[in-house]
């Protein structure tokens, strides 16, 4: 139904909130598990073999039977479970060979983990700015690319897909690997075909938060063999074990010329994952009925701009994230302020008293100087400076979306912005 709000008293001056009771997200328990998933887990625990190298043949371990369902789940040929998204973007990177100290293109608007995964790698950041829905400005991509930049990493940004097909062109043309870090879109789909399997790898969470919920955890999606035998050795898989994951023959990869790393997923979070990854459909419709209910609800309200996908449902669904066109990062704040006293859980993504690490200026590590780097990516800076970011639970009810579409119309419909 929609929810016609005239603006009354907020609930941030002290008037009555529209909702009371906590905002569904994973870490107040709200998580998509059920008792199988659990019995999952504890089977595996009840086993007592944990470690995915152990006696029995590959195909017969928990993490070996994984991922060949995520090879059938994603249509890819090569998928390696790992420690964690993080490490399965390091893992592409080491895998793919790359002269150390490489520069690495990525987005601007993007998790911390994406550099910190570079870095990691012994490769450096290069950021490109973001266009005005937040997705990665392939023209701005293609200024920066020089001969240097020897990878693309690119991100598809709270659930929301970047234009894979601008980009792989882009790529192909300097002849240059890409890498997706689809941590935040697991299950997502461009154009019917799943993200993380365009690029040369992709790389996944299953960390609390992500469509997968193993705790803790990732995997890798690989197209090359050889490039799939580099991630398995370097993930930890030392003494032959490398063979292990594949059928006939493995490349001719030299599995004592790599490190090892430790970056390897237990058994006991490879069965919670298969369990979970059978009803990964369920969870994906429901991040797509919440989002589109809320979505088509919000489209008209007047002074907000919702972030477009670049085709038709290319998004997870998981995150609401809205401009407020012209507004400043106070501005902004305050609106995300009284949407949180009215009882949604909502952030300022540009919010000067927050050290939201979604925004690139808060990256210490990167950029000892805040102004110097808002300053280097100014459009980026510009387009978080206006967001809003609003997470949608595959749990949200009716109610939880009513509640949403009224307090946002509430908030936005105060004319205080």
């Amino acid at each position: 139904m929609t929810v016609d709000v005239q603006p009354g008293p907020l609930a941030i001056d002290g008037a009555e909130p529209v909702r009371t009771d906590p905002w569904p997200t994973y870490d107040k328990g709200d998580v998509f598990i059920e008792e199988e998933d659990l019995e999952a887990a504890l089977d595996a625990v009840r086993a007592r073999l944990y470690f995915r190298y152990d006696h029995r043949p590959h195909a017969e371990t928990r993490t070996g039977r994984l991922e060949r369902e995520l090879c059938a789940f994603f249509a890819a040929p090569h998928a390696l479970a790992c420690a964690s998204g993080t490490a399965a973007i390091t893992l592409a990177l080491l895998a793919l060979d790359l002269p150390p100290g490489s520069l690495i293109a990525c987005p601007a608007f993007t998790f911390a983990a994406t550099p910190s995964a570079i870095l990691l790698a012994g490769h450096r950041p290069l950021l490109v700015e973001c266009d005005d829905d937040l997705h990665l400005d392939v023209a701005d991509l293609r200024r920066r690319l020089t001969p240097e930049v020897r990878a693309i990493v690119v991100v598809h940004m709270r659930g929301f897909a970047s234009d894979m097909d601008a980009i792989c062109a882009v790529a192909r043309e300097h002849g240059v690997p890409v890498v997706e870090d689809a941590v935040p879109a697991l299950g997502a789909r461009l154009n019917g075909r799943p993200l993380g399997t365009f690029g040369d790898a992709g790389a996944f969470s299953t960390q609390s938060d992500k469509s997968l919920n193993t705790g803790e955890g990732g995997f890798l999606l690989a197209r090359d063999p050889a490039v799939h035998a580099r991630a398995v050795v370097y993930s930890g898989a030392y003494e032959g074990r490398m063979a292990r994951h594949f059928d006939g023959a493995p490349p001719p990869v030299d599995d004592l010329a790599y490190p090892i790393f430790g970056l390897r997923m237990d058994e006991i979070r490879a069965a919670l994952a298969s369990a979970l990854l059978r009803r990964l459909p369920e969870r994906l419709a429901a991040h797509h009925r919440n989002y589109g209910d809320v979505a088509g609800r919000l489209a008209d309200v007047p002074g907000i701009a919702l972030r477009r996908p670049v085709a038709d449902h290319a998004y997870l669904g998981e995150a609401l994230v809205f401009r407020l066109p012209g507004a400043g990062a106070d501005a902004t704040a305050w609106t995300a302020a009284a949407l949180r006293a009215e009882g949604i859980d909502a952030r300022a993504l540009g919010d000067p008293g927050d050290t939201n690490v979604r925004a690139f200026w808060n990256w210490r590590f990167l950029f000892p100087d805040p102004a110097r780097a808002r300053a280097e990516f100014p459009v980026t800076a510009a387009r978080l400076d206006e967001s809003v970011d609003v997470p949608l639970s595959a749990n949200l009810t009716e109610r939880d979306r009513d509640h949403l579409v009224t307090a946002v119309r509430k908030v936005v419909g105060a004319g205080r912005c």
